[in-house]
């Protein structure tokens, strides 16, 4: 019995299906791009084809949420984190949100400087989903050269005319020229054709203004369920408001072979886990599903710019499709980097030779990431006082790179692993943990009735243990949609153990397995190290769990045949 392979999709797929999805000035649904960590995802959006889609008429704006993360991203000579972002400091919201509104606003800039968005454009769009009238009546009372009262019965249409004047007396004509560019040397435009640009510029000011005032009534509201935990559709939308005003008009804007806008969020999973520092907006996760519901309604009913999310999170791989309804909510396209024959097209022999891609292949599997860091590690002058050495070889730095991912990777997830099955432990013990996912014969049925922090630890170190010994004995991949068997989603470790990174939940094949050979072989030299500090007593204990509660997972072992590698 040999692992079965993960569904390749070779770069060149990926990419004619990512180009085909951004050519179309309007789509139907968001596209997601998932895959373990290191297989390229970024790279592909990045060097191959973000370059090509801001040519001609195409305009795209890219925001990499992770870029906060400044211990663990490259804009700060960092690296990213081969575990998952979770498992790293979490950005604030407020920042995310301006990232992500800073983007889409340059984005409308553009729009309004083509002539794609008016005044009257953003007027209609605004007035479809939200009442103006008072929040227009106060943008007008509170300027300060407004002396005259307005009256109830002016139309929402004339407020919005006084309002826009009312705002273009504050921001002068000469700083509305400045950011239209209108002044800008070989930019000659007439006098309507400035007058109508301005217009528009103002008018997404205005439309910014009115959604903060909305937003103000709310502040209590908001503030109130941030301390309450509870949940609130409403609420939740308000805080998108302004980012999906924005995707709405740019998606009216889009017209083929003049202005085509497309939107490419990267590490979309940041923003699930991002924290909230203040009330003025709604909690991450939920700010995060009111953006994805908002963007697949407006692709549904009236068709939405291409947007592409980029992540490296197992949820999006299969949980996110039925938190939003049904299987094919979402496009989706799973890359899992090279095979062995592409790794070597690739890398020899500018960079190993066949004998060095062929131990690293066996060993560490082919994946990009694995090959461009042990790559560095050869460049480096370690490498160079280890081959000088009498009887040392190139498996010795192989060894060097494995003790790295060991140290600085798996076992700090690992210890993370533990900390979230303690809290598993914490809540089956309160009751917030639901009986049918502690149903007889589960293995994790029976967490310490007693608040002991000590006996805590041992049953989690145990349960942790008792998994990873069952995934060795799968062969390294489970089939979780194999005979129906999504029981082994209610399993706290491996549920943990995806949600650090270290397993990764694909969709097609259905199978849970480690993101990488090299972190699969990891993850056997734990398992091999915390058996071997068990004490006596914990050695009995472990055997007898093993063999009256021991997991058995191999039903769902990968199919004859297939090899991963």
């Amino acid at each position: 019995m040999v692992n079965k392979a993960w569904k390749i999709i070779p770069r060149p797929v990926l990419e004619t299906v990512l180009h085909n999805h951004a050519q179309r000035h309007r789509v139907p649904q968001p596209l997601i791009v998932h895959g373990p960590r290191g297989v390229g995802k970024t790279t592909l959006v990045l060097e191959r084809l973000l370059p090509e889609w801001n040519k001609g008429p195409h305009i795209t704006g890219y925001v990499d949420l992770a870029q906060s993360v400044k211990d663990h991203h490259p804009d700060h000579n960092s690296s990213y984190p081969w575990t998952s972002w979770s498992n790293c400091p979490p950005p604030s919201l407020t920042n995310l949100r301006t990232q992500l509104e800073l983007c889409l606003e340059s984005m409308a800039e553009k729009a309004v400087r083509l002539g794609t968005i008016s005044s009257q454009q953003i007027f209609t769009t605004l007035n479809k989903w939200h009442s103006l009238n008072t929040a227009l009546r106060r943008i007008i009372e509170s300027n300060k050269s407004s002396s005259n009262a307005v009256s109830d019965k002016v139309s929402t249409s004339a407020l919005w005319d006084r309002a826009l004047f009312a705002l273009s007396a504050r921001w002068n004509a000469a700083e509305i020229d400045r950011v239209m560019g209108l002044g800008e040397k070989g930019k000659a435009v007439s006098m309507e054709e400035a007058s109508y640009f301005r217009e528009a510029m103002v008018g997404l000011r205005l439309a910014k203004e009115v959604i903060k005032v909305q937003q103000g009534w709310r502040a209590n509201a908001v503030a109130h369920l941030n301390r309450s935990g509870g949940y609130s559709r409403s609420l939740a939308n308000s805080a998108t408001d302004w980012p999906c005003l924005l995707l709405e008009l740019l998606s009216q804007a889009a017209e083929i072979g003049f202005f085509q806008p497309k939107l490419i969020i990267n590490n979309i999973d940041v923003l699930r886990h991002a924290i909230l520092t203040d009330d003025s907006t709604v909690c991450a996760s939920m700010y995060h599903d009111s953006l994805l519901w908002r963007i697949i309604a407006l692709g549904v009913n009236e068709r939405c710019l291409p947007v592409v999310l980029v992540t490296s999170d197992s949820y999006y791989s299969y949980q996110a499709y039925l938190d939003f309804g049904f299987p094919d909510i979402f496009i989706s396209r799973e890359t899992f980097g090279w095979t062995p024959q592409e790794a070597t097209l690739h890398m020899v022999t500018d960079y190993f030779s066949h004998s060095e891609l062929a131990v690293i292949a066996d060993v560490l599997g082919p994946n990009p990431r694995h090959l461009f860091e042990l790559y560095a590690l050869k460049q480096s002058n370690y490498y160079q006082k280890v081959m000088e050495d009498s009887g040392s070889t190139f498996e010795d730095i192989i060894d060097a790179y494995l003790s790295y991912l060991q140290i600085t990777v798996v076992n700090p997830a690992m210890d993370k692993a533990l900390k979230l099955l303690e809290k598993f432990a914490v809540d089956a013990r309160s009751g917030r943990i639901p009986e049918d996912r502690l149903r007889f014969g589960a293995p994790w049925r029976h967490p310490p009735r007693i608040d002991n922090p000590t006996l805590c630890s041992e049953w989690t170190k145990l349960q942790l243990i008792d998994f990873v010994q069952s995934l060795v004995n799968a062969e390294f991949g489970f089939n979780y949609l194999a005979d129906c068997s999504l029981e082994i989603l209610d399993d706290p470790s491996a549920v943990a153990l995806v949600e650090v990174g270290l397993l990764y939940a694909q969709r097609d094949p259905s199978f849970i397995r480690p993101i990488s050979l090299g972190i699969q072989r990891c993850l056997v030299r734990w398992l091999v190290q915390e058996r071997m500090q068990m004490s006596f007593q914990q050695s009995f204990w472990y055997l007898w769990h093993r063999i009256i509660r021991g997991r058995s997972y191999r039903h769902l072992l990968l199919q004859k045949g297939y090899n991963y590698r």
